[in-house]
């Protein structure tokens, strides 16, 4: 996968090699990071590579109690770095202790016994929101003062129990300074090129106006916080490897919030998922009370227990603790905060404050996990042994039938690969299990290429939290979505089995594919998951004429479905060129075919107007401030790592200026585009379109065009305001569709109706909220943007928005109707809403089409089965 290189300091060149093992020669002064780095930590924000100097710095120094590892590097070309902590003796076993960690785990066998005696494993993450930066500033104090400490020489933490030289005999810190490190110079850069000489606390001075996309989000735009299960991103691919590696006993994630809060830690908000043990429970608050000792000693105000939930699966809280950890998410007060910012109370909140508590938090955390170092192993081994021995969950197994649709199956083993959930092929025989799709018994035969997973793994409450039809949730007010099955998320039929079942391991084959002669009319293949579209943007770039039937047909006694891909061969004179066609479809797993003929036993011949010709898309898409980054990101990370088409990303500002003619495809981001009420700019937007041109509109952008009189129509806008859940990703103030029927009989209630406790704020609001649920949509896969799906898609909900069905100008590809909840939290107000309206549709207008993604078929790149939905649109619709 190419990076995007960043010019690096030419001081630093002799230290950004490949993999890092740094050595130096003892008894080196560990130099503080003030005198390394020029001015006092908090003074200023420091840039990623100077982040970098100085952990190579102290490794060089500190070589008997320090090792620098680079595990990889982000899409910009920066260093992802792990620094491991120990003492002399467990430096030079490092190894043998990781080995032996996962032995505990059972993640090793190799005929050695596990040792509940080794030392504890405390895994430090900072900065993965690259917008918080103060974390990574408190990772260089927690560097240098664990690394002097251990030698003897620390007196910044002499008032706590032991300090770093006792705790490190039986324990072994893992520090990662900076998880997002594209992030974090995007914003750093960005703030140190507008703060004047002294930084001016004022919280309306352009110091804390951070622009668009800001700092939070990788260079996709992508949250990488929310990315730990799925790792669609490079940077959390290389982490998890790492982390998987090791399996800590105990994980921080460093954030900050909005800087009038004060500081938060464990113990955590509810809802906690029920696969969560007492044990983890139990430590959380052993470490919330020993955080508590000495933010009280200081007189620092803090919180536990609200808004930071352990519940969706792939925080930098929740996977460790899926994983046999204590997880653990603390938040410091800072977001826009920049080096000084005077908070609601009067106070002025500096980055030096920011800092000492995160320093704080980090020793305090080593500190109480050194003490209960033996019941944390023995906790730890424990849970993987009770996960092999006695699974919970609902299911003894999860059978997943083989994709008839595609490569969502291939992707989905390799999303357990990566997860190291074991899996294998399921034999012969006929089954009974829990139908995921209707929720009751089915009997079935087994096919094959037919997966089983059974429980009884170590990886086993992981595997039961992913694929849980229903998620059991305690609190109806959590911090992000609330439903993400993954049989849903990836298409697929999956059954719950109340047995174990003897799997055939996965081995790695070679597949063969069948010879295509080079005497043929032209070369037929099945358009049928992302594998496919992938393909088709590589011929497209490649100028190679590409059709596809709009009709099923059918040559030489072989059937072939809507969408299938066609390339007559008169238009690939060269033989070398016939080859690398044929080689790239093998390339992305596609079986290729001959058709002898144009003259089809059944269907559309291939000269018919019913076949049509695939025209090469111009695509834009409109970026800026009026977008949300995250959502906008999302595509512009499909095109670019995996359809490798290319893009072109435009400011919204700029639409007056925009020469709509230069492009086939237009997408419209979740966003609110001011732009678009002025009349000049619709009008212009709609001539483009009239003229031939396609505009992809999705969430928010949909609701625009809605009230924009594109043609479009919500379903009922009177009622309750609605909110987007998963995590804010857009905030509250949405309109709802509640019934005219609710609102006359709410009309009718006496006065007292009326009167609401203040305390019930937040559980009114949820009535009408959609924070991640599962629905079922009804496709019309005779249309070209349905096509390689069956009659049906999971869709992620994630607000009360359904529109009216469209008539005789446009086309209904996608609905809901009655009864179409599948899984997560749905309000009952917005669950009344949700049925009998449109999700995704296309609008005839002119020569062009609208196309309406009421919801995000990419949400956060995770939502597998939604990418081919997005890729009929941009490349199919229209042609």
């Amino acid at each position: 996968m190419s990076h995007l290189l960043l010019p690096i300091k030419k001081r630093l060149l002799s230290v950004l090699l490949s993999f890092i093992v740094v050595a130096g020669v003892r008894g080196q002064e560990v130099p503080a990071p003030q005198q390394f780095l020029g001015y006092a930590l908090g003074s200023r924000f420091t840039t990623h590579d100077e982040i970098v100097a100085y952990f190579q710095q102290v490794a060089r120094a500190a070589s008997d109690r320090m090792m620098l590892k680079e595990y990889g590097r982000t899409y910009e070309g920066r260093p992802l770095l792990l620094a491991f902590i120990a003492s002399p003796e467990n430096l030079k076993r490092l190894e043998s202790i990781r080995q032996n960690n996962l032995r505990l785990a059972g993640m090793l066998h190799d005929g050695v016994a596990a040792d509940e005696n080794g030392p504890v494993i405390v895994w430090l993450s900072y900065n993965v929101h690259g917008n918080e930066p103060a974390s990574s500033e408190a990772a260089m104090k927690t560097l240098y003062e664990l690394v002097r400490g251990s030698a003897g020489n620390g007196d910044e933490v002499s008032s706590m129990s032991g300090g770093p030289a006792a705790w490190l005999k039986n324990t072994v810190v893992v520090i990662d300074p900076c998880i997002n490190p594209d992030g974090h110079d995007r914003y750093v850069n960005w703030y140190n090129s507008v703060v004047g000489r002294q930084p001016n606390p004022n919280p309306q001075a352009r110091e804390h106006r951070e622009p668009w996309p800001r700092g939070r989000t990788n260079h996709y735009n992508f949250d990488l916080n929310r990315d730990w299960a799925w790792q669609t991103q490079i940077e959390s691919q290389a982490r998890l490897k790492q982390y998987n590696d090791w399996l800590p006993q105990v994980h921080a994630d460093y954030h900050e919030q909005g800087y009038n809060n004060p500081y938060y830690f464990a113990p955590a908000a509810e809802p906690y998922h029920e696969v969560i043990t007492p044990w983890q429970r139990e430590f959380q608050v052993m470490i919330g009370k020993n955080n508590a000792k000495y933010f009280d000693r200081h007189g620092w105000l803090f919180f536990t227990k609200q808004e930071f939930d352990l519940f969706y699966p792939s925080y930098g809280d929740t996977y460790p603790t899926y994983n046999g950890a204590i997880g653990m998410t603390f938040e410091q007060g800072g977001i826009s905060a920049g080096l000084a910012v005077q908070t609601l109370d009067g106070d002025t909140l500096r980055l030096s404050d920011r800092l000492e508590h995160h320093f704080m938090t980090g020793m305090s955390t080593i500190e109480v996990s050194s003490q209960h170092q033996a019941q944390l192993l023995k906790e730890f081994h424990n849970y993987f042994a009770g996960e092999l021995e006695h699974p919970g969950g609902e299911f003894k197994a999860y059978y997943i039938r083989n994709d008839s649709f595609g490569d969502r199956l291939l992707r989905l083993k390799r999303f357990f690969d990566r997860n190291l959930i074991q899996w294998g092929y399921a034999p012969a025989a006929t089954y009974l299990g829990l139908n995921y799709e209707t929720g009751r018994m089915s009997q079935w035969k087994s096919s094959t290429g037919d997966i089983v997973i059974n429980a009884n793994q170590p990886r086993s409450n992981l595997l039961r939290v992913l694929l849980e039809r229903q998620s059991r949730i305690s609190d109806s007010i959590t911090y992000d979505i609330t439903a993400w099955s993954v049989p849903f998320v990836y298409g697929l039929q999956a059954y719950g089995l109340n047995s174990y079942v003897s799997g055939t391991p996965p081995t790695a084959v070679e597949r063969s594919y069948a010879d295509v002669p080079d005497t043929v009319y032209a070369y037929a293949v099945r358009w049928a998951g992302l594998n496919s579209a992938q393909f088709l943007a590589q011929l497209l770039q490649r100028g190679v004429k590409v059709r596809y039937a709009e009709r099923p047909f059918q040559s030489a006694g072989v059937s072939y479905e809507r969408g299938t891909l066609l390339i007559a061969a008169i238009n690939l004179p060269e033989r070398t060129y016939r080859k690398w066609i044929v080689d790239k479809a093998h390339e992305y797993g596609l079986a290729i075919a001959g058709i002898a003929s144009g003259f089809v036993d059944r269907g559309a011949d291939l000269g018919s107007d019913l076949v049509r010709m695939v025209h090469p898309p111009r695509v834009a898409m409109l970026t800026g401030d009026q977008v949300n980054s995250q959502d906008a990101g999302e595509v512009w990370h499909l095109f670019e790592q995996e359809l490798h088409y290319p893009i072109t990303l435009l400011n919204a500002t700029e639409a007056r200026q925009i020469a709509w003619k230069n492009f086939d495809v237009l997408i419209l981001p979740n966003g609110g585009y001011r732009e678009l009420e002025d009349k000049s700019v619709a009008e212009a937007l709609k001539s483009w379109v009239r003229e031939g041109g396609r505009l992809i509109a999705m969430q928010d952008a949909v609701m625009q065009l809605a009230k924009g009189e594109w043609g479009i129509q919500e379903k009922g806008t009177e009622g309750a305001e609605g909110t987007r859940g998963a995590g804010g990703v857009a905030g509250p103030g949405r309109r709802g569709n509640d019934s005219d029927k609710e609102k006359d009989d709410y009309d009718r209630k006496d006065d007292y109706s009326m009167l609401r406790r203040y305390d019930d704020r937040q559980r009114e609001e949820v009535m009408n909220s959609v924070p991640g649920a599962i629905y079922r949509v009804e496709l019309d896969n005779t249309h070209p943007m349905a096509f390689g799906y069956p009659d049906h898609y999971y869709t992620l909900k994630q607000d009360g928005n359904v529109y009216e069905f469209m008539h005789e100008d446009g086309w209904n590809v996608g609905v809901i109707k009655k009864d179409s909840y599948v899984s997560g939290f749905t309000g009952n107000r917005a669950k009344e809403r949700l049925k009998d309206g449109l999700i995704f549709g296309v609008q005839n207008l002119g020569s062009g089409k609208v196309v309406y993604m009421a919801d995000d078929p990419l949400f956060r790149s995770f939502w597998e089965n939604g990418k081919l939905l997005f890729c009929n649109a941009v490349f199919l619709v229209g042609q």
